[in-house]
């Protein structure tokens, strides 16, 4: 009997749980943008609408400002990824990403951008998970936080590929595994 109570106690507990984090999520979710994984047709006829990478301020390693335009005008494809030292997930995916980076990293651009909130996540910590890691992809700091809210990001990682031409080609939240990267890196290359 008091292995059904505690079990019928535990469940009601998981329902309360979910129940308070689904309310969380749609509170929040009402307050910022989401990252658009796909865009809508203007009509059912029509082509794709096609969006601009939206512009922004970030910081490079050294601490000098500059523009994402400026990036996109090298004329390569760009990866903009979105991460922080603490997200496990986005631990997960870096040795990926530094893998494809040394394979592809004069074809493809990298943006690895921090989201640096000077809190839980300052330049000194980015810095140090990539130099303890030993990575050599090109790290920019979102201190200004310009970038999450251009893009809507509400979870990380999250991962934008932009064409040649300065337009979103798409978006991924969540980890992009190696094989997944490599495919879309190879589609990028003209």
């Amino acid at each position: 009997m008091a292995g059904k109570l505690k079990l019928c106690f535990g469940m009601a507990a998981l329902a309360l749980l979910i129940g308070i984090a689904a309310f969380a999520h749609n509170a929040l979710a009402n307050r910022v943008p989401a990252l658009h994984l796909t865009f809508p047709e203007e009509q059912d006829n029509a082509a794709p609408r096609r969006h601009k990478a939206p512009d922004f301020t970030l910081t490079d390693w050294d601490g000098n400002s500059l523009r994402l335009s400026g990036i996109i005008a090298g004329g390569k494809p760009v990866i903009l990824n979105f991460w922080a030292s603490w997200c496990p997930a986005c631990r997960h995916e870096t040795p990926g990403f530094e893998r494809v980076y040394r394979d592809f990293g004069g074809e493809v651009t990298f943006v690895m951008l921090n989201l640096t909130d000077g809190v839980r996540e300052t330049v000194e910590t980015g810095q140090r998970y990539i130099r303890d890691g030993g990575f050599t992809l090109p790290v920019y700091f979102d201190t200004l936080r310009e970038g999450v809210m251009a893009y809507g990001v509400r979870s990380i990682p999250a991962t934008v590929f932009i064409g040649t031409d300065g337009y979103i080609i798409t978006a991924m939240q969540g980890v992009v595994d190696e094989h997944t990267l490599r495919m879309i890196v190879g589609q990028l290359i003209p």
